[in-house]
This record gives structure tokens, C-alpha cells and sequence, in this order.
């Protein structure tokens, strides 16, 4: 079941290239986001939203690994469904906690790499990444 889960779809070459250019697109794109927190890690951790009791300290590390790491896993396709759910997970948290009462202008950047990353996941990591050299380029 979870090698089903991980393995990429390569059916498609529209599919193949699609999902190359989301996840070098929205990967590159999110990584500056986190890399921004961790270098400024010690002015963040005492003020960082508390995202579900956690407290700031383990909220931003959670980001910061979502934002950071997790996009450059991205890029490189490399275990990439499961790599989706804390980055889909953030987005939602930065548009419906952080951004809460925020008019929808500037709940729109995290909406949108939502809706990237949800793609990205329906479509796998194609043929172009990490995962179909793991998987075998295994069709489904």
C-alpha cells in the first residue's frame, strides 16, 4: 500500500512534464519563505504563531521544515506524496490560522501554493524524479 502511495504515475508525457515543472516551480518558489525564518530563527522562535499548543519554538521548526527541506525534496522528487502533507498542512494553516481575519488578498499566496501542491500530489512525481528511479518507473 504505501509503495502505491509513493510511486509516481509515468504513463503520460503531458503528466511527466507537468509535474516537473510544478515541483520545480512551486519548490523553488517556497524555499526563500523558509530559509527567510531560519535565518532569522532567533527573533522568531519567542513571537512565532503557536500553532496547535506546540508553542513558537516547535511551530517555526515545523514551518521552517515544510518551507525549507521538504521543498528541496520537492525539486528532487524524492518521496514527494508524502512530502506534500506538512507543506499542504502549512499552507492551510498560514491562509486559515495565521491569516485568519485577514481579507482574502493576503490569505492568496498561501491559497495558491495549496492549490499547487494539491496537483502536484494527485499527479505523483512523474517520471522525471527520484521516486520513478526508486519506484522503477513503475506505471500505475
Amino acid at each position: 500500500m504505501i509503495h502505491n502511495f509513493l510511486a509516481p504515475y509515468t504513463k503520460s508525457a503531458k503528466i511527466n512534464w507537468a509535474s516537473l515543472i510544478l515541483r520545480i516551480g512551486f519548490g523553488v518558489l517556497m524555499i526563500p519563505h523558509g530559509y527567510g525564518k531560519l535565518t532569522r530563527f532567533d527573533s522568531l522562535s519567542e513571537r512565532f504563531m503557536d500553532f496547535m499548543g506546540l508553542g513558537s519554538y516547535t511551530s517555526l521548526v515545523l514551518a521552517i521544515s515544510a518551507e525549507f527541506a521538504c521543498s528541496v525534496l520537492l525539486i528532487l522528487g524524492m518521496t514527494t506524496r508524502a512530502i506534500l502533507i506538512p507543506l499542504m498542512i502549512t499552507m492551510l494553516t498560514a491562509a486559515f490560522i495565521a491569516h485568519a481575519g485577514d481579507p482574502l488578498g493576503d490569505k492568496e499566496h498561501s491559497l495558491m501554493y495549496l492549490i499547487g501542491y494539491l496537483a502536484i500530489f494527485i499527479m505523483g512525481a512523474g517520471k522525471y524524479s527520484i521516486d520513478a528511479v526508486l519506484f522503477k518507473k513503475r506505471a500505475y
